[in-house]
């Protein structure tokens, strides 16, 4: 097997195409990793069928080992939590990811323009994506958010350097048999199901997806993701009118304590900040803040806390803070 260095360790089987390389096993040892952009000068374009399942048999063609540092783990692709498609991917073939049970987030192009059946099958963590955008994003985001009923967490990068980052709900659709008249009862479980379902023609809009907020708080949601939901797209306002910004705002503001505590777990100084100073606080919830972030030992987000507490001691008064 032929040997090369790269950023991440990965046993390859390929075939050369005529557009490029077509990857017909891929695995890796690491639990992050990207896939090599090119092979020999060649793009790699295509994920064949299985090509990551764990547990497979390779198949017949080129070998290749890349070395990015020491083996940390088995070769079969189980540990794998973060992968990286090559921004060359067009194609993603049948079963390609199937199992891969740790993955978590998935890094790729909308230049993915094919998806084979069951590429994300039993793929049950995954739920967060970066896309890097040219143009077709809507297409691959309504084949992801049809294929996976759970939330999702996307973040879209576009060439002039803007970025929004979209949530989308859980929902869920359930079969119940009815035993008496011998058939079954379709429902729709959660509040997910329209933003799931939020692309005209396979295009994606902000505006559109922003119309939908007043609905969903109108049907049973889940409020720790209404919260990120709101958070998200105030944090990325790309396209934020100030009519849906106004709502954000309104739910933000009536759980700001929640909002703060998350921030506070994710260590987000910055994040705080912000949402401080666009929300009305009192000194009892800023000191219950205070006592958390003493807690976990994140003195950059105490700073910001005691800050806010400065503020709102009145002119002439002496305080004093412990950090």
């Amino acid at each position: 097997m032929e040997q090369r260095s790269g950023v991440n360790n990965w046993k390859l089987v390929f075939r050369r195409e005529t557009e490029g390389v077509t990857l017909l096993r891929a695995e890796t040892c690491d639990r992050q990793a990207a896939l090599p952009e090119e092979i020999d000068g060649l793009p790699v374009t295509a994920l064949g069928d299985h090509a990551l399942t764990p547990g497979r048999p390779a198949p017949e063609g080129e070998a290749l080992l890349v070395t990015g540092g020491p083996p940390c783990g088995d070769w079969d692709n189980r540990q794998l939590e973060d992968l990286q498609l090559p921004a060359s991917m067009r194609r993603v073939g049948d079963y390609a990811l199937f199992n891969c049970t740790a993955l978590k987030t998935l890094r790729l192009g909308d230049t993915v323009r094919y998806w084979g059946g069951g590429a994300l099958m039993n793929c049950r963590t995954l739920d967060t994506f970066r896309i890097t955008c040219t143009g077709h994003e809507g297409e691959l985001m309504a084949d992801l958010a049809g294929e996976l009923p759970r939330e999702l967490d996307m973040t879209l990068s576009y060439a002039n350097g803007e970025t929004a980052r979209v949530l989308f709900p859980e929902y869920a659709e359930v079969f119940e048999e009815n035993v008496p008249h011998h058939q079954f009862d379709f429902r729709i479980q959660g509040a997910g199901y329209p933003y799931h379902h939020c692309f005209a023609r396979k295009e994606f809009h902000l505006r559109d997806y922003d119309q939908l907020w007043k609905g969903y708080l109108g049907m049973e949601y889940d409020p720790d993701c209404a919260m990120r939901l709101a958070w998200w797209r105030l944090r990325y306002p790309l396209e934020l009118s100030e009519t849906a910004a106004a709502g954000y705002w309104s739910y933000l503001t009536d759980n700001r304590q929640a909002a703060a505590c998350w921030l506070l777990s994710c260590r987000d100084a910055a994040g705080l900040r912000f949402l401080l100073s666009r929300t009305v606080w009192e000194r009892e919830p800023l000191a219950e803040l205070c006592g958390i972030a003493r807690k976990q030992g994140d003195t950059e987000s105490l700073a910001v806390l005691l800050e806010a507490q400065h503020r709102m001691t009145p002119a002439g008064r002496e305080a004093s803070f412990d950090l």
